[in-house]
Formats: structure tokens, sequence, C-alpha cells
């Protein structure tokens, strides 16, 4: 049977692999949407914090009344959950049209474990990864039915972030892109569709609020409290992007740098930070180990910030004019389309304005000209501009075209 002739609705049974944060998250949005959801990880403890954690939460949404009782045991009873991955344990998912994965970030790792999937699934069934920055295509080579793999990238909690980033691979069919975004449309997420590129979107353009920080701190510029007070209190953003670290995990923000670094064939303007490197080596991995950028352990004393408003506007300066070049630059290249890089930006990580918008309001030359003065001062290609912003710069145009 063709991809084409399935239609998913909630009748379709979703199997999700990986009963972490995210894969939990994700299951219970499936369950939550009507479907019968089989949910499977290599280790049983980890099935066991995803079921205890389905119970709380579904107690929650009971207890503060966006759920009735009756609606939460639904949910609840729609979830199958399976201790291990073996070829005989993911039989469970024999009836399952679409199946999602959110293991390891390791190429082969999720290469194998597609590969076993795809000798139990119905031949019509789509195989979905939830990486962040590696490619599909390289996940469809595997397999014996590329045209029926996509990336299909949720943001963390699934269960709250309204974006979902489509990305089909070269040799993923038509088809199969149509049916997975409808899927995510029909859950209520916001859905983008971003190339095949590494880090897509947003883990693309978000780069240089981390690295662009790190680079400051690394420098003597200011201190990390700083930095993130500048960037909450002056630039809007929810968090700073220390604060955002050690929430994420520096072992994972890590991870998806150097993933990107490496996908970009060495691009200066990915490059990761000693600093970073060296947290994850000391196991500081933030908020999951008690200690990161911060010390989160029970009497620590929480660092000042240097309010000085001058300084801060200094810090907000430079990591916007990047983040504003990377979006620009993801234009250029076709990464996505404008109204999808605002869309993901504002709705993936919950920027305070999209940065194509945000580029036009501070304007396309005085971004062009913070570049150009952090690169005659560096010689460091990660400053090098986007030709599309030189375009809007000297023609006058907008970037948000």
């Amino acid at each position: 049977m063709s991809p084409l002739a399935i239609v998913m609705g909630s009748e379709t049974v979703i199997g999700v692999v990986g009963a972490g944060a995210m894969g939990a998250g994700i299951a219970q949005v499936a369950a939550a949407n009507g479907h019968r959801v089989v949910l499977a990880d290599a280790l049983p403890p980890s099935v066991v914090r995803a079921r205890d954690g389905h119970v709380n939460a579904l107690a929650r949404d009971v207890e503060k009344g966006r759920l009735t009782r009756e609606d939460a045991d639904g949910v609840l009873a729609r979830i199958a959950y399976v201790d291990g991955v073996s070829m005989e344990q993911l039989h469970a998912m024999c009836d399952c049209a679409f199946v999602l994965e959110a293991i390891t970030e390791n190429l082969s790792a999720k290469q194998a474990l597609f590969r076993t999937l795809e000798s139990v699934l119905p031949e019509h069934a789509v195989l979905a990864s939830n990486t962040s920055s590696l490619s599909i295509a390289a996940l469809a080579g595997a397999c014996s039915r590329p045209a029926q793999v996509i990336g299909v990238h949720f943001f963390n909690p699934a269960t709250l972030m309204p974006l979902v980033e489509i990305i089909p691979s070269i040799t993923t069919a038509a088809e199969v892109t149509q049916q997975s975004r409808g899927l995510m449309d029909s859950w209520g997420k916001t859905t983008v569709q971003a190339a095949d590129t590494p880090g897509f979107i947003v883990n693309r353009v978000a780069r240089p609020f981390y690295s662009e920080s790190l680079r400051m701190f690394e420098e003597g510029i200011a201190d990390v409290a700083t930095i993130d007070w500048a960037m909450r209190a002056l630039g809007g953003f929810r968090m700073g992007p220390f604060e955002l670290m050690d929430l994420i995990g520096n072992d994972v923000n890590f991870a998806v740098t150097s993933s990107v670094f490496e996908g970009m064939f060495f691009d200066g303007r990915y490059r990761p930070a000693n600093t970073q490197r060296r947290l994850v080596e000391a196991g500081l991995l933030g908020r999951k180990s008690g200690r990161g950028y911060y010390d989160y352990r029970d009497g620590a004393v929480a660092p000042g910030a240097t309010k000085d408003s001058a300084l801060g506007q200094q810090i907000v300066d430079r990591v916007l004019a990047m983040l504003v070049n990377q979006a620009v630059d993801a234009v250029h290249q076709r990464v996505a389309s404008a109204a999808d890089i605002e869309l993901s930006m504002t709705k993936g990580v919950n920027y305070p304005k999209g940065l194509l918008a945000w580029g036009d309001e501070i304007g396309a030359a005085v971004v062009l000209a913070r570049l150009e003065t952090l690169h005659a001062e560096y010689l460091d290609e990660r400053y090098r501009p986007s030709p599309l912003l030189r375009r809007r710069a000297r023609d006058g145009g907008r970037l948000l075209a």
C-alpha cells in the first residue's frame, strides 16, 4: 500500500520510541488527541518514569479544571508502555502507521533503530525522527523505504510548546511530508517546513544566542549573571543564555552546537566554546546535575549582576546583530521561508520578536555596521555578514519582505 493511501486521523496508531522527557511528552500529546499510542524505551526505569509522569501531569490537569477525570483516564488508557526496543519487543508497534523516535542524539543509534522498525512495521508506516540537528537524508539512507522517512522536531516541553519543524529529506515523498504536517496540525501544533540542513531553523539561527554570549564571557567583557540580566532586562528575552543552557542541559546544548558545527563543514560561525566543553567534561550539566553556570545546590548564593545599562546594551546589540544575521542568512540559503523563520523563533524558543522584523526595526545598515566593526576587530569569520544583509543594507529593502 502506498503512503498516499493512508489518511492519518485519530484512528491512526502512533508509536514513540524513547520515553525521556521529549518522547513522553509527544506520547501524551498524541493520546490527548485521541490516538492509541505505544511508547517504548530501552531502559525500563525510563518507562516507569514516563508512566508516572503521565499520571501526575494528568492529575494536575484535572485538579486545575483543564480536563475531567474521565478524559484524563481516557488519555492514560490509550498509552501502552513497552520495556525494551528489541525486534520482538517492538512488534508491539506492528499496527502503527506513524512512529517517531526520540532517542539519544546519535546517528548510528537512530539508523539501527529505524532498520529494526522497518522490519516490524506495516509497509505504509512513516518513520519520523525528533532529531534536533542530524541529517534526515542520512537516517533515510539506512532504510529500505527512504521515501517514508522524515524529520518531525518538537520543542521541550512537547505538551506546551506549539512549534514543530517538519523536515523532509531529498528522498522523502511529497505525500509523506503533507501527511506528517497535517497530523501535527491536527494536534494543534504550529508547523513550519525546513530544509534538511544542520540545525534546521531554530537550532541553526539560535546558535549565537549562546555562542556570542560565551565569547563575551570568555573575554571578560561581562560575567554570566550580567549577560543574562542584559538579555532579559534590555533585550526582552524570557531567559538569559546561561540560564537557558543550564535548563536545557549543557551536555545537550554542547552536543547540538558540535553537531551543527561539524555538519556545516566547520564554519567558524558555529564553533563551540571551550567553556561549555569543560563544564560537560566536569559533569556540570546545569539544573539536572545541581551545578552548571550557576549553583543550584541547597544554600548556594546566586551571583549578582552588574546592572550597567551601557554595558548591557553593548551585550544585547552584539548578540542581536549575530542573531539577525543568522536569520537573514537562513532566508538567503533557503533553509525556510521568511514567515516560517519568524514563526520558529517566536513559537519555538519564545523570542520577544521575529528576528527579521527586529532587524528591520534596528535597520539593516546598522546591523551590518555592527558586524563589520566586530570583524575588523577580530578578523574572525564568525562575523561574516550574509550577502542578503549586505544587499538590503545597500538597497534599503526590508529583511522581512
